[in-house]
């Protein structure tokens, strides 16, 4: 039988800690066949990021006509987007319906303050999330989106949210889950480490394996936060770089 196929929608990240690389290793972990449209290369590594060569939006729509031509893709993640040609071009694509089981991971706001992408973050609600089957900001993202109560962003962003409690202090890793219907929470250990790049792609990428495997998202959910929970407390013991290392994505026997 083959592997359900799944799809990131993102940037490259030369250091192999985050974007298309964290999510395609999350992807091979996991036993799915990951596949990938390229939004934009970067050059960076653990320390920063020192350019970024966003790609033309039509070649990203070449690049998903050419997986979703060929292969029989059951969920789909996104990432950096770059700018609103890009996000475009991406919606369309999910608003007839042709990127299934859509997680949006909203790439806007970088640690250090920048925005990431250039327009409007709002056109996330606007143009994209209508669509998508979860929303998944950290803190810094959901004030520039417009709101850090989870449930008031899920009703601007017209599906489920999930608010990851990663920049926030104290022992426990806390993420807020805002579903239309209920508020919840996944919780789970702070893990003391600084190898953190490429948890939120990595979290994102999760998600969506679990969704293609026909999880129901709160079972996604749950199983992703316990991936990305392994991953970091994996990684607390090497180092990799000068800066913010990556998560260990094959943490699993």
């Amino acid at each position: 039988m083959s592997p359900p196929v799944v799809l990131t929608i993102a940037g490259s990240d030369s250091g192999g800690g985050a974007g298309i690389q964290a999510d395609l290793k999350t992807f091979a972990a996991h036993g799915v066949f990951g596949t990938s449209v390229i939004t934009a290369l970067t050059a960076q590594n653990t320390v920063g990021v020192t350019g970024v060569h966003a790609v033309p939006a039509d070649f990203v729509a070449a690049q998903l006509d050419a997986v979703l031509a060929d292969l029989d893709v059951r969920a789909v993640k996104t990432g950096m987007l770059g700018d609103p040609a890009i996000l475009a071009v991406v919606a369309d694509y999910a608003r007839a319906g042709r990127l299934p089981n859509l997680v949006v991971d909203p790439v806007v706001v970088a640690t250090s303050g920048d925005l990431l992408y250039r327009g409007d973050p709002v056109d996330y609600l606007r143009l994209l999330t209508p669509h998508a089957t979860v929303l998944t900001p950290n803190i810094p993202e959901a004030r520039v989106l417009g709101s850090e109560d989870a449930a008031m962003l899920a009703r601007a962003a017209g599906t489920a949210v999930v608010l990851k409690g990663g920049h926030a202090d104290g022992e426990r890793s806390t993420d807020t889950v805002a579903d239309g219907e209920r508020l919840w929470i996944l919780d789970a250990a702070r893990i003391d480490t600084v190898n953190t790049h490429g948890t939120g792609c990595t979290f994102s990428a999760a998600i969506a394996v679990g969704l293609a495997r026909g999880a129901d998202l709160a079972t996604a959910l749950r199983d992703a936060k316990s991936y990305i929970t392994g991953a970091l407390a994996a990684a607390s013991t090497w180092r990799l770089g000068r800066g913010h290392g990556p998560v260990d994505h094959f943490w699993r026997p």
